[in-house]
């Protein structure tokens, strides 16, 4: 069930170059949010009328709080990076269909802003008793949430640049460290889901991704944001997937990438 709810920023704090988390204090969209799931966040400022979706990072069900974690990336991220604590926006959530979790051994796969979904899918799989691996893709040494997900799991850094972990792609790092797993699961950037979904094939190991895509309506409705699929899809008759509303998680061998 999706909410739409007047929410209060609790914290606010940036985590790397154009990187912040902020936790925002809910009702109900906490209480029933899920990994891999996001939320859509309305802008206060007049002129930007849809709201920005933007991942769920963490969750604390009993505080009915929930964290994101976000790259600013124009007008609308530039205006939430400025909220300050206390301060109340509108918001829609819980988004979209998140990961169906198995109680196998789990390989995390994430680049760029896809590892912030990660921290609470590793700490729902931590919690299952799931043995977990967790591998993330930087452009340098600002390894934001590493530590967050230590926690949870064992963390293998790729860097582009090479200054932390293995230099080059998720991929390398996974060949690098041979770690081995029983179901992947993975977000990030289309080259990288990509690379992850024909390792997956190669390797014969289930996966699930989820897509990054820009969204209006964020429930369904205007068809802004498909993916190819190889099935007709019930609503818009075409071999199309809309990625807000029957994802933003799929099974790999669901889309075309």
């Amino acid at each position: 069930m999706k909410y739409k709810e007047i929410v209060t920023v609790i914290s606010q704090e940036q985590i790397a170059t154009g990187i912040y988390s902020m936790w925002i204090q809910t009702k109900d969209i906490a209480k029933d949010a899920v990994p891999g799931q996001f939320i859509s966040i309305y802008c206060k400022e007049g002129s930007r009328i849809l709201p920005r979706p933007i991942s769920i990072c963490e969750v604390d069900k009993e505080a009915d709080t929930l964290r994101i974690v976000y790259r600013v990336v124009g007008k609308g991220t530039d205006e939430f990076s400025k909220f300050s604590v206390g301060e109340t926006t509108q918001v829609v959530g819980p988004l979209g269909n998140g990961y169906t979790l198995e109680n196998r051994t789990a390989l995390l796969i994430a680049g760029g802003v896809g590892i912030p979904p990660m921290l609470e899918t590793a700490k729902a799989l931590n919690f299952m008793g799931v043995k977990v691996f967790t591998v993330c893709g930087y452009r340098n040494n600002e390894l934001f949430l590493k530590e967050d997900l230590e926690k949870y799991s064992t963390v293998i850094i790729a860097t582009d640049d090479g200054s932390v972990g293995t230099k080059g792609t998720v991929i390398d790092a996974i060949k690098e460290s041979g770690v081995e797993a029983d179901v992947i699961y993975s977000c990030g950037p289309t080259p990288m889901l990509r690379a992850v979904k024909q390792y997956a094939i190669e390797n014969d190991i289930i996966c699930q991704i989820s897509l990054e895509e820009k969204m209006a309506c964020g429930i369904g409705a205007c068809l802004a944001c498909v993916c190819k699929s190889k099935e007709v899809d019930d609503h818009s008759q075409v071999h199309t997937k809309r990625i807000c509303a029957d994802g933003p998680v799929f099974y790999a061998q669901e889309v075309e990438l």
